[in-house]
């Protein structure tokens, strides 16, 4: 390899060593949370964006830039999770598409590449803030177009970038003065930085482990709490499994597609299964789908050009495995299955068109109690997740497949899920996808309850929007560390109130802190005040928290609900 030119292996070969170093500092940035409560994300949402790329990499068996491109691409944007994790999305996209036509690139495209980076991932933030990983991201951008020179070596090119972006990153706190009182640096930019040296460790090859297949399946999920994994098999459990395979490939087309015959392929997938993915781009278009005949599937895919990375999972066999069925329980499901599926009457039916309604809801949630609230409000589909585990890009596109609506709103009920809430809803075509940007779960109750059926589409994107901005929200959990933020000195298990701007209360115990919370946010307009209780609280003491602020906020309704999240005691919403 020429020392100036980095080939499609090189770009391969570096990307790997990139994820590989974030999965292994994933817990150390995670630790990097601003607030010193057990939900820290960052590293585990950057790694599953890239380990989503990883495993699409791990599919491409050609030595051609545009495919390995393609597949970084792809996968991160699918699987981006959180604001960092959608950023990254964004910095590879700008950054392969920049090189993807070329056989082998030099300082001077790679440069070009890093700028168009930059450029895409800060059009994906409205309101950028200055000491985060876009901060970073633009200051290596900038060296790099300072020294980009044809006959610079990469090495001493790759190096001047990364000590410029470590740089940077040092300097962070002192941009954002909440960094600064927390003792940390932006772990967003952390997470970019730790990338790149993996990089860099790659093409200086101290790295030589290179088996993308091999890191997937060591790293699949991230670790969450025990709570967590349990609701998450509870969901499995109950999980009603319509369509057996999950059927997912891309097909190679020579020639774009007319808009008719796509139309025609996505009216297909809706009459034979559902969870449905159907992207073009470009000369390729990206298919998933959920049905019972992954054949006809295929046949269909044949008639537009070449399939690869074919993949067929039986999600029946898979539904099993999770509950533990004997080996004979489990051929009684199969032959069950099978007489359900050919039975004559079900042969002999046939399927008409969905019809579709003009309005579907999709929300985010974590806990039981949660969920049978947005549900009762006529959610269509919910998403489980929250802190510790936000949902990707794909997960919104399949909730959206799964809703037969031409007007779909979402709420994240997060601010660190809104960001790949957009973004699905900036890939997906066919459905009308509307995010409504709750920050917390009882704005994202009330927003949906304000829906008025009878307006527009704008109109009810307006009135929620507003609706939002008339709850506070206060989550109390408790430290786990040491430290300084907004005034308050906080020490380790120490129980404190995160609230919407910042911190509102830290004390000793849970009651006083919860009424200190209600004090900060309650005005002489306030006529609703919403205990939510975790499942490491008992009702009990959730009324007698709420006892305690009855007596002096008399002339408001004070609600005690179960909510049944894990790692805060109580969300309290005051409205």
């Amino acid at each position: 390899m020429s020392e100036n030119k980095i080939t499609a292996e090189m770009i391969y070969r570096m990307f790997i060593s990139g994820a590989r170093n974030l999965e292994k500092n994933r817990a150390w940035i995670d630790e990097l949370n601003v607030f010193p409560v057990p939900d820290g994300d960052t590293g585990t949402n950057m790694t599953m964006t890239i380990m989503s790329a990883m495993k699409e990499l791990a599919t491409v068996t050609s030595d051609k830039m545009y495919d390995v491109c393609q597949a970084i691409s792809h996968g991160s944007l699918r699987g981006a999770r959180g604001n960092s994790g959608v950023i990254l999305s964004q910095l590879l996209r700008g950054f392969t598409r920049s090189i993807r036509d070329f056989e082998s690139v030099g300082i001077m495209e790679i440069s070009a590449a890093v700028e168009k980076a930059v450029e895409t991932a800060y059009k994906a933030v409205m309101k950028p803030k200055e000491g985060t990983i876009l901060t970073v991201a633009r200051a290596m951008g900038r060296k790099s177009a300072e020294i980009a020179e044809p006959e610079l070596a990469f090495g001493d090119y790759l190096k001047a970038v990364i000590d410029e972006g470590d740089r940077i990153l040092l300097k962070t706190p002192e941009m954002l003065p909440v960094l600064k009182e927390a003792g940390v640096v932006d772990s967003g930019g952390q997470g970019l930085m730790v990338v790149m040296h993996g990089v860099y460790d790659a093409y200086l090859e101290k790295d030589t482990e290179f088996n993308p297949a091999a890191f997937s399946e060591t790293a699949e999920e991230p670790v969450q709490e025990e709570t967590s994994k349990s609701a998450m098999r509870q969901v499995k459990e109950n999980a009603d499994i319509r369509f057996g395979y999950c059927t997912e490939f891309i097909i190679n087309i020579p020639e774009p597609a007319s808009e008719d015959r796509l139309s025609s392929m996505l009216e297909f997938l809706n009459s034979i299964g559902d969870s449905i993915v159907f992207v073009p781009d470009d000369d390729l278009i990206k298919v998933h789908v959920h049905t019972n005949n992954p054949g006809e599937v295929l046949t269909r895919a044949l008639t537009f050009g070449e399939l690869s990375k074919v993949k067929i999972d039986n999600m029946r066999e898979e539904h099993r495995e999770v509950l533990g069925l004997t080996a004979e329980e489990a051929k009684a499901d199969m032959a069950k299955t099978l007489k359900e599926l050919n039975a004559p009457a079900a042969a002999s039916e046939e399927k008409t068109p969905v019809e579709l309604k003009k309005y579907g809801f999709i929300s985010v949630c974590s806990g039981e109690g949660f969920r049978e609230v947005f549900e009762n409000l006529g959610v269509d589909e919910i998403i489980y997740g929250g802190q510790t585990m936000n949902p990707s890009t794909s997960d919104f596109i399949d909730a959206a497949a799964k809703v037969d609506a031409e007007n779909i709103f979402i709420f994240p009920n997060n601010s660190n899920i809104i960001m790949a809430a957009n973004q699905a809803a900036s890939m997906t075509e066919d459905k009308n996808l509307i995010v409504i940007p709750a920050k917390t779960m009882p704005q994202g109750i009330t927003a949906v309850a304000s829906f008025d059926e009878s307006l527009s589409p704008e109109d009810n994107e307006e009135n929620m929007k507003a609706m939002i901005s008339t709850v506070s929200t206060a989550s109390i959990t408790y430290a786990i560390r040491d430290t300084t933020i907004d005034s308050h000195e906080i020490h380790e298990n120490d129980i404190m109130s995160v609230g919407d701007s910042g911190i509102l209360a830290v004390g000793s115990d849970l009651k006083s802190v919860a009424v200190e919370s209600v004090k900060a946010m309650a005005t002489d307009e306030t006529g609703v005040i919403t205990i939510y209780y975790g499942e490491d609280t008992s009702q009990e003491d959730a009324e007698a928290i709420a006892a305690e602020i009855e007596e002096e906020y008399d002339y408001c309704d004070v609600e005690v609900l179960p909510g049944g999240q894990a790692v805060y005691y109580c969300i309290i919403s005051v409205e």
